[in-house]
């Protein structure tokens, strides 16, 4: 008695070939523009948004980005509750703001 002789059919050969390879492709892609994607996180990424005066500032108080509260210094003026300001700098966990033009 010898091993029996296994039959597989060349179209199921051929079918999983091209969904792995499909497969290996879609990863590629994807894993090519995952790491071209900017990072968005951290200090860097918050200068140059808008954000939503919520306590009065002269020139020190507190603003609303990405709903989080900050305490913010604008750098000339005063600003109201609910008038935008431009953040330009971050300085440890306060921001430096401007008023937005």
């Amino acid at each position: 008695m010898g091993i029996p002789y296994i039959h597989i059919d060349l179209w199921l050969i051929i079918l999983v070939i091209v969904a792995v390879a499909a497969f290996v492709v879609f990863a590629t892609i994807y894993g090519i523009r995952a790491h071209r994607r900017q990072v968005s996180a951290g200090r860097e990424d918050l200068i140059g948004k808008v954000a939503e005066v919520t306590a009065t500032m002269e020139p020190k108080g507190m603003v609303r980005v990405e709903g989080e509260q900050w305490t913010a210094i604008l750098e000339k003026g005063r600003a109201e509750p609910g008038e935008e300001v431009t953040i330009t700098k971050v300085e440890g966990l306060k921001l430096r703001v401007t008023k937005k033009e």
